[in-house]
């Protein structure tokens, strides 16, 4: 049982930071820092945002237009470090998980 919420953690822990990666991308690409004609930044910008859209689109659907600023990377974020402490705190003892 402790590989399993090993993997987990670890597996959060990458998600988020891709989902920083793609914020990331999306501003240099929004302030034209990246060229967005290169095949190379283009496949890094399609990977990132196949990666990250299917769990940004529910929360965008919830969240009210601010005026070109959009936080749903943030709550996504909020709500992956929520799962997080969650399975630490609660469901790993249930277990008897130690670390």
């Amino acid at each position: 049982m402790t590989a399993l919420f090993v993997t987990l953690h670890l597996a959060i822990g990458i998600y988020w930071w891709i989902i920083i990666a793609s914020a990331v991308f999306s501003w240099l690409y929004a302030f034209n820092v990246v060229n967005p004609r290169n095949q190379f930044v283009a496949a890094i910008g399609n990977a990132l945002y196949r990666l990250t859209e299917p769990a940004l689109r529910p929360i965008r659907r919830f969240i009210p237009d601010l005026g070109g600023i959009d936080i749903s990377p943030i709550v996504l974020l909020l709500a992956l470090t929520f799962i997080e402490i969650f399975m630490h705190t609660t469901i790993e003892p249930l277990f008897g998980v130690l670390h």
